[in-house]
């Protein structure tokens, strides 16, 4: 790889000479409504109760529509107009020409959890396991110990965390 290193001055006039959009950097999603979606959202920001960041995203969409009807406001004017950062701005474009109307204004769920390592059954196991007599040479249990000497009824191991947010969750007291 070869490297040329310009004057600074050189680089500002290549910068300066580059054609640069009102508002700063260029929307890479121009966002054109139609008809429909344009008064389903007029209707939206004048309900009474709604979600504020439900209000937000569709006052963005209404002023970045880029159609006939549309303001086509620039992202800098919606900036300062609403008080929201560029991401935001970018994020709401996006996912409105990605995957429409819907996933610009609501949000998503979140992902689904991981299902529990323990279970009804296994969990009366640690317990039981818990509430025996300590291993030879100590006083009581500990987390580690009991995470380390339980397997689950399908041959799984936990870790001293999971066996600690069961044992807390039933209110047993280890000793």
């Amino acid at each position: 790889m070869k490297f040329t290193v310009l004057p600074r001055e050189q680089v500002a006039t290549i910068l300066a000479s580059e054609p640069r959009p009102l508002g700063g950097l260029s929307a890479k999603y121009h966002v054109t409504l139609t008809e429909e979606e344009r008064t389903r959202l007029e209707a939206l920001t004048q309900q009474g109760r709604i979600a504020a960041r439900t209000l937000k995203h569709a006052w963005i969409v209404l002023k970045a529509d880029t159609g006939p009807a549309g303001p086509a406001w620039s992202d800098a004017q919606i900036r300062e107009a609403f008080s929201v950062g560029g991401a935001t701005i970018a994020r709401v474009r996006r996912a409105l020409v990605e995957e429409g109307l819907e996933a610009a204004l609501y949000p998503r769920r979140p992902a689904p959890r991981l299902p529990a390592k323990i279970d009804g059954a296994n969990e009366a196991h640690l317990i039981a396991l818990a509430c025996s007599a300590p291993p030879a040479g100590r006083e009581r249990w500990t987390l580690r110990l009991l995470a380390d000497r339980f397997v689950t009824l399908a041959g799984e191991s936990v870790s001293y965390e999971t066996v600690r947010r069961t044992l807390k969750k039933t209110c047993s007291s280890r000793g």
